[in-house]
């Protein structure tokens, strides 16, 4: 209990910590993905945070936005940059969320934010996940990320919440370390990204 109110406090120095130490990899991304999706390096969404509170999320553009004859976005896999690969294979897309931690939006570790149109899909437990910041990383993120289904996701979400503190966190960090390093759990199938969640 007395974790929850030293939380923000210490999420803000990893951040801080986080960004300083990572600034290299940070700057040259950028640069990278700068020439990679022209002069777009960065993709902004609303995503709710704890309460439902909406904001944006900052993460790195790892895909472009070719279109087909029609005008529609081609497939993810399609759009998928060479620097996005490698940016997503190592989840470095995330580091500019230290960003959205900075602000106050977002926690270190915490469900991960998902889609503002996904609110009203929620069942009365699921909105649960809502009750703390969402995270960078999450016990979700750490036991299979995309590989899972969205009830497998959710459990780990609302469990999280229910049992959180700092020796928890810990080893979600230490867990997510080790998943980057293996590239375990990125992608659902032959997607890049999850599937829609089309409620219950």
């Amino acid at each position: 209990m007395v974790y929850k109110l030293f939380k923000a406090i210490v999420d803000f120095f990893v951040a801080l910590i986080a960004l300083l130490i990572l600034s290299p990899v940070f700057i040259s991304i950028t640069i990278f993905l700068y020439f990679a999706n022209q002069g777009k390096p960065f993709f902004y969404q609303e995503r709710p945070g704890k309460n439902g509170k909406v904001f944006k999320i900052i993460k790195y553009k790892s895909m472009n936005d070719k279109k087909d004859e029609s005008g529609k976005l081609l497939p993810d896999f399609k759009r998928l940059t060479t620097v996005g690969k490698f940016v997503r294979k190592y989840s470095l897309d995330e580091i500019p969320q230290l960003l959205n931690v900075l602000k106050g939006d977002m926690s270190i570790v915490g469900p991960r934010p998902l889609l503002v149109s996904y609110l009203p899909l929620y069942n009365e437990n699921q909105r649960k996940r809502h009750n703390v910041k969402p995270g960078i990383t999450g016990l979700a993120q750490v036991n299979g990320r995309n590989a899972l289904s969205w009830d497998q996701k959710f459990k780990y979400d609302i469990k999280y919440v229910e049992n959180i503190s700092f020796m928890l966190d810990v080893k979600i960090l230490l867990k997510t370390v080790k998943k980057v390093f293996i590239s375990d759990g990125i992608n659902a199938n032959d997607n890049t990204t999850m599937k829609e969640f089309t409620g219950n």
